[in-house]
């Protein structure tokens, strides 16, 4: 039986190092429960000579851990279907028979897995997280403080929502910051495309001064 279980491990370590070396990675570090050689990557790892469950990669590449190309541009639906599949496979519930470090890992990768999910799904944070990869400094609202017709039009927006007295005047709100999204996610789509990363940055800002007013719309809306 021994002789067995250090040929299954032998043979793990091989297979995961020439895949490692076919990939053009260096190889991770190895099973935390039998030692067995693996590769380094971004999404849940199983050893496979003891099938144990791996901590997750200190800083996981999130598109590469959603399957997805690094791109503004992103397939909802394919983005759900790997999130499911990702949570079917270290949901928690799972592991509840398993080791203690197994369990804990499977929250760990669990929790990365919807933060990722959520992070990609929304184009404010996508876009955010794509210049996060690109080096560019982090955006803030004040990189479109030039733009004194947009700042004008997000002071009038506030008023709007100040004022508001019915849910009426708070859908019409809604609508309009709505569209105002759509725009501008429209417009970073097609700097991303054309690799203008100061644009895209200058137009997240504008985002940023919208998704403050959901929340504040949001706010108003809950019964106090």
């Amino acid at each position: 039986y021994r002789r067995g279980a250090m040929r299954a491990v032998l043979r793990a370590r091989l297979g995961w190092a020439l895949r490692g070396a076919a990939l053009g990675r260096a190889p991770g570090p190895p099973c935390w429960s039998c030692g067995a050689a693996l590769p380094a990557g971004d999404g849940p790892r199983f050893c496979l000579g003891c099938q144990a469950l791996q901590p997750p990669a200190p800083r996981p590449d999130l598109f590469r851990l959603m399957d997805c190309d690094r791109s503004f541009r992103i397939d909802a639906q394919r983005l759900q279907q790997r999130f499911r599949s990702l949570q079917r496979a270290v949901h928690p519930d799972r592991f509840g028979q398993r080791p203690p470090k197994e369990q804990y890992y499977s929250e760990q990768h669990s929790s990365l897995i919807n933060k990722a999910y959520q992070i990609l799904l929304n184009p404010l944070s996508r876009g955010l997280y794509l210049l996060e990869l690109s080096g560019v400094e982090p955006v803030q609202e004040t990189d479109c403080d030039a733009d004194s017709a947009f700042l004008m039009e997000i002071m009038e927006i506030n008023e709007k929502l100040a004022e508001a007295k019915n849910e009426n005047s708070l859908e019409e709100i809604e609508t309009l910051i709505k569209v105002k999204q759509e725009e501008l996610t429209k417009e970073v789509t097609a700097a991303f495309e054309r690799d203008d990363l100061q644009e895209a940055k200058k137009l997240l800002a504008k985002m940023k001064y919208f998704a403050n007013l959901e929340d504040k719309l949001k706010a108003k809306k809950i019964p106090s």
